[in-house]
Parts: C-alpha cells; structure tokens; sequence
C-alpha cells in the first residue's frame, strides 16, 4: 500500500511539473516579441519564484528556451523552432494566409490578425501592419486568449455546433471575469446570434478602450472554422461605409483562401 501511495504522489508530482513546463512555455510565447519577465510568468503560472526560476533555467539549458543577458527576459528558443517545423502540418495555414494579411494591411493601413482554434483559446499565428501611424497592437504572434475573447476566436466561435459553445463559454467562464472583468456571456451570445446571421463579428476590443475589431472566419472543405482573420483599429476609422470597404476586402481575401485549402486538400 505505501509503494502505491509513493508511486501515486510521485505521478502527480510529475504531471505537475508538466503543466507547470507547458504553462510557462506559453507565457513566454505570448510575450516572445517582447520577452516575459519572470514576475511575469510567476504571477500568470501561480507558482512560486524560485519554482519557476528552477524550471525555466532547465528549459535554457535544453534550447528550449533562451534568456536574454542583458534584460534578462525569457525568449523561445531554437528548439523550439525545430520541433514546430517537426510538427507543423502538410498544409501550413499560416504560409496560405500570410500574403493576404499583408495585402489587407497594404490596401487599409490598419493591423491585421490570423487567429486559429488550440483547444478552448484562440492563438494569434500570424499578423500584418498596416501605414497608419497609430498602431493597435492588439495581439501578438504566440498570443492565446479564451475562444470567447476577441473578434478573430468569436469568429471561430460563432460557427461551431451550440453544444460546443456552451461547453467552451462554460469552461472559460473564470478564467474569462478574472482577467476581464467588463466580460458578459450573455453580450457574447449576442455577437455569436449576430455573426451567424450577417457573417462576420464587429466589436469592440475588450481591454483597449477606443479600438474596434472586425473578423471573418475561415472554413475547411468540410465547413468548419479552423481559424479567422481580422482587422483592428481604432474605433474613428470604422464607421459604417468604412466597415463595408474592410468587409470586402476580408470576404475577398477568405474566399481565395479557402479555395486554395481545397486544392491543397486534393492534391495531398
């Protein structure tokens, strides 16, 4: 019986320092452009900072991360790179997306967004800027937020079957009113009745007062949202006829790029 008890505490002490890894990998890639700091990813984990230092100085030494001497920020590292080409798929969404992001940002002056689903999040993997001098950093790229959160992850959202709604805003309630505290289900059932019947998802950026998104969803063959672009600014450059020019340009772009996941579906 103390062997189980043993062998049972020491699986739960391993499944936690695997949770912990993966979390702060996370945290660093969300702020990879910048570098986290280590109060940072102590405060987001909820671990101590001792725990913290200990593991990610492990990660440093296996490449998987790299600490900058100077700032003494943590970055991704080289590894990690490799293991994303290791793992990324025969149809690299983001290499189909990124010209007509850039084309997007070209043609509006504004940011432009590629988001994708990663279980109950939206992860930005790509992002485009435009001319205009006022720059809305909304994400960056490696960024996760909930699914329920932001206009590219509503985009997703929206078109996914009611159960899987409800379970995602079910999951990410907390998580949700913790970290932004204007959050309402019941205004994002309101963008989802919305985008279903118009197409599309305009709102209002949750923590940056004065700036207003607009996305669009992307499908697969099988009219499934696998991901979303949108567009950014602040809220002065979206009135009405100027969301209509914006929409077309995302429609037109979506509609190419879904034909090209079609005949890159054909021909693997």
């Amino acid at each position: 019986m103390e062997n189980m008890t043993l062998s049972s505490t020491a699986s739960k002490s391993g499944t936690q320092v695997v949770q912990r890894v993966a979390a702060l990998l996370r945290g660093i890639s969300a702020r990879n452009r910048v570098g986290a700091r280590l109060i940072d990813l102590c405060e987001e984990v909820g671990i101590e900072r001792p725990t913290a230092h200990r593991i990610l100085q492990g990660l440093v030494s296996e490449g998987l991360v790299r600490q900058d001497e100077a700032s003494k920020r943590y970055f991704l590292g080289n590894a990690m790179y490799e293991m994303g080409l290791a793992a990324s798929p025969k149809t690299n969404l983001r290499d189909v997306c990124h010209s007509y992001l850039q084309q997007i940002a070209q043609r509006t002056g504004d940011m432009v967004f590629l988001t994708m689903r990663s279980g109950f999040d939206g992860v930005c993997i790509d992002r485009a800027e435009g001319a205009f001098p006022i720059k809305v950093f909304v994400l960056d790229v490696g960024m996760r937020r909930p699914l329920n959160i932001g206009s590219g992850a509503m985009a997703i959202l929206s078109f996914l079957n009611d159960d899987e709604i409800n379970r995602i805003l079910s999951v990410n309630m907390e998580r949700s009113l913790e970290k932004y505290p204007n959050y309402s289900e019941a205004n994002v059932r309101k963008t989802i009745a919305r985008a279903r019947t118009k197409g599309f998802v305009l709102t209002d950026v949750i923590d940056l007062p004065g700036v207003r998104s607009i996305a669009m969803p992307i499908f697969d063959s099988h009219r499934q949202p696998i991901a979303a672009i949108s567009l950014s600014t602040v809220v002065q450059r979206m009135d009405r006829s100027r969301t209509e020019t914006l929409l077309n340009d995302l429609s037109s772009a979506v509609e190419q790029i879904q034909s090209k996941l079609i005949l890159l579906e054909d021909d693997a």
